[in-house]
């Protein structure tokens, strides 16, 4: 009996010192914050609801809070070069990136659609299903069918600019960003696949 106690208070120490240890629950996001935040900084080039009127600039409406937020961590630490988005980073706190990602994810994109349909349909191949030849594998993978993403790691590309998204897969291709799957896979593609996908992408929804 006395071992079977001994065993227990031990235990029971255990449970204490993890739970005393165990890291605290993130905060929840403070939207009207987050909105001030995009007021301020992100309406000129994003719009204000996310929704950029440049194709230059990506539409943020939408998009999932975690990769936005990782985004401006990585623009702001310098892991990711564009100069126009560290200087905007710069001055923003971690609560204050959780805050506009959040504000941003919850806004609703407006619909696109695609501009070239011949362009579209090789796309959507591409999309669905790879390259066989070139050992590219099916976009919807990690972007999903409906090109919806996946949180933190794979962006929503669905009515996303084409003439962006085409940017991106060069610059993986290129080696001018870099990324652990994107830069293999496109690498592999030709300028004329990078565009068809692209095109696709944008008349998702």
């Amino acid at each position: 009996m006395r071992a079977f106690q001994g065993w227990a208070g031990l235990m029971a120490l255990v449970y204490a010192t993890l739970a005393q240890g165990a890291a605290p629950a993130a905060a929840k996001p403070d939207l009207e914050r987050g909105k001030q935040v995009a007021a301020t900084i992100c309406a000129a080039c994003h719009g204000p609801d996310g929704n950029s009127a440049v194709p230059a600039n990506p539409i943020l409406a939408g998009q999932h809070a975690d990769y936005i937020a990782a985004q401006l961590a990585a623009y702001k630490s310098g892991a990711r070069a564009n100069p126009i988005m560290a200087g905007m980073a710069a001055a923003l706190t971690p609560e204050d990136m959780r805050n506009v990602a959040a504000w941003f994810a919850q806004q609703a994109p407006k619909p696109s659609a695609a501009k070239d349909k011949a362009l579209a349909s090789r796309g959507q191949q591409i999309w669905r299903g790879g390259i066989r030849q070139g050992s590219v594998p099916a976009c919807a993978g990690c972007h999903g069918a409906a090109g919806a993403g996946i949180p933190s790691q794979y962006p929503r590309l669905a009515g996303q600019y084409a003439d962006l998204s085409f940017a991106w897969l060069k610059a993986f291709a290129n080696g001018t960003r870099a990324h652990p799957v994107m830069s293999g896979i496109a690498a592999k593609m030709s300028e004329a696949d990078m565009k068809a996908v692209s095109e696709y992408a944008a008349g998702l929804r």
